[in-house]
């Protein structure tokens, strides 16, 4: 297919402005590359990529907690246990009152309010 005389002359045009950025492009490429040749001090080094470090928890220690009254005692894990125990379902908030003169422990589970006997062995 042949050329017409505007399209030949448009593509010159086209090819001189691409011949002319380019070597506008490489003298930007050289300059940068003396400038980082000659001040080694403002090379970019790229940091070690090293993995966080996991904080560490101190072990915590188990504590028993016992209630005791009249010279009989109950743990106060065995208390929680029969309190979600008598409440039958789990629950996302549980307030326990224990009142050892009445061997009774009240207790508010989800709002819910109910009592259950403590028995002191």
């Amino acid at each position: 297919m042949p050329r017409t005389k505007k399209a030949a002359a448009a593509a010159e045009a086209a090819e001189k402005e691409t011949t002319k950025a380019t070597k506008a492009v490489e003298k930007a490429v050289e300059k940068t590359v003396e400038k980082a040749a000659k001040d080694p001090a403002k090379k970019k080094v790229a940091p070690k990529k090293t993995a966080p470090k996991k904080p560490e928890k101190p072990a915590e220690a188990k504590v028993n907690f016992f209630v005791e009254f009249g010279g009989v005692q109950v743990s106060v894990d065995d208390v929680v246990a029969n309190v979600k125990a008598t409440y039958g379902k789990d629950a996302k908030e549980i307030a326990i009152y224990l009142k050892p003169e009445e061997s009774k422990a009240y207790f508010v589970a989800d709002g819910e309010e109910h009592e259950m006997a403590v028995y002191f062995c």
